[in-house]
């Protein structure tokens, strides 16, 4: 039978007939649950992205503040005792303790820019997983959106409406949007990718 006849994958892509009813108004396929389902993933991926970035900054901020308030108050006090040891007679042993309290101030400040610059670190990583996050949000988006466009334009081409078909492929290579059809047939069938079926399409009406 006819029906049951395996699609030759040289063959144009057109649905049935009776699929689309010649109502004369255009109808647009809504989004699919598994569009709706990657959307807010990745919604969700940037918001975590955000909040870790957040996190880190805030860290970042409160470590340099603790060592500029610890580097200002040792270095006060280190400065008047000092002064008062220079007017005492017996200063050189109050001075060497000073001298090693100095010391053992150097050693924790180098801790604390070390921490710091581990947490400058993590920030610069954290900035650049929260941009790569958005731009594959935008992608998914534009891909939706490309998606949106591909059914109109094929419900047109398969219905023979070649003007309206020309309108719709010249709208959606406008927005730049036809790079973002999926380029791989996800259906597991013989069937053309949307990119594929969309230049199919485009060569068959744009000369």
């Amino acid at each position: 039978m006819a029906e049951g006849r395996r699609r030759d994958p040289s063959e144009p892509f057109i649905e049935d007939a009776h699929r689309f009813p010649d109502d004369g108004q255009k109808k647009r396929r809504p989004p699919s649950p598994d569009q709706d389902s990657r959307r807010k993933r990745a919604n969700q991926q940037r918001k975590r992205r955000n909040s870790v970035f957040q996190y880190i900054a805030v860290l970042f901020m409160a470590a340099f503040v603790l060592l500029l308030f610890t580097f200002m108050m040792e270095r006060r006090q280190s400065q008047q005792q000092i002064d008062d040891l220079k007017q005492s007679n017996s200063a050189a042993q109050t001075l060497q303790g000073l001298i090693d309290e100095n010391a053992a101030l150097k050693e924790q400040i180098a801790q604390v820019e070390k921490q710091a610059k581990e947490l400058a670190d993590q920030l610069a990583a954290a900035r650049a997983e929260t941009s790569a996050a958005e731009e594959q949000v935008q992608a998914e988006e534009k891909s939706i959106q490309a998606m949106q466009w591909f059914w109109q334009i094929n419900e047109a081409s398969v219905r023979g409406r070649t003007k309206l078909c020309r309108e719709l492929i010249a709208s959606l290579e406008e927005a730049g949007l036809q790079d973002y059809l999926p380029k791989e047939n996800s259906t597991g069938t013989d069937r053309f990718s949307p990119y594929d079926r969309y230049m199919e399409i485009r060569g068959k009406v744009i000369k």
